[in-house]
């Protein structure tokens, strides 16, 4: 079993309904189909895709997309967003440009970076 298959069943054993489709050039796209919102929001929940690079876990997860319709409550766009194309992707939705602070490839994970998405989800703008 590869690291990345025992990373995703750790992931899938956490998060229900979460899938990975190998892309050509050794990317994986990883999909949550729901990830809770706090107020600030148009929508409670959104679904998420990541993309581990080719030679994750040594090269780290960077940027996220969201589904199309997510906006900030006032109707307007969030910081740091657009469209953004990706293999796996589909390329109506939204691009977030965001990155790890930090990547350990030891001991981080998939699990590691959906919390990065998640903390920046809680920052609404």
């Amino acid at each position: 079993m590869s690291i990345i298959e025992r990373h995703f069943e750790a992931f899938l054993g956490r998060y229900a309904g979460v899938t990975m489709e190998p892309q050509a050039g050794g990317t994986v796209v990883v999909s949550v189909p729901v990830v809770a919102l706090p107020p600030g929001w148009n929508r409670t929940a959104v679904a998420v895709k990541f993309i581990l690079p080719a030679g994750y876990p040594q090269a780290a997860p960077d940027c996220f997309w969201t589904e199309p319709a997510l906006a900030l409550e006032h109707g307007g766009a969030p910081q740091n967003t657009g469209q953004q194309a990706a293999p796996g992707i589909p390329p109506s939705w939204l691009w977030f440009s965001w990155h790890a602070a930090t990547w350990q490839p030891n001991s981080d994970n998939m699990i590691t970076y959906l919390n990065v998405i998640r903390r920046r989800l809680g920052e609404v703008r």
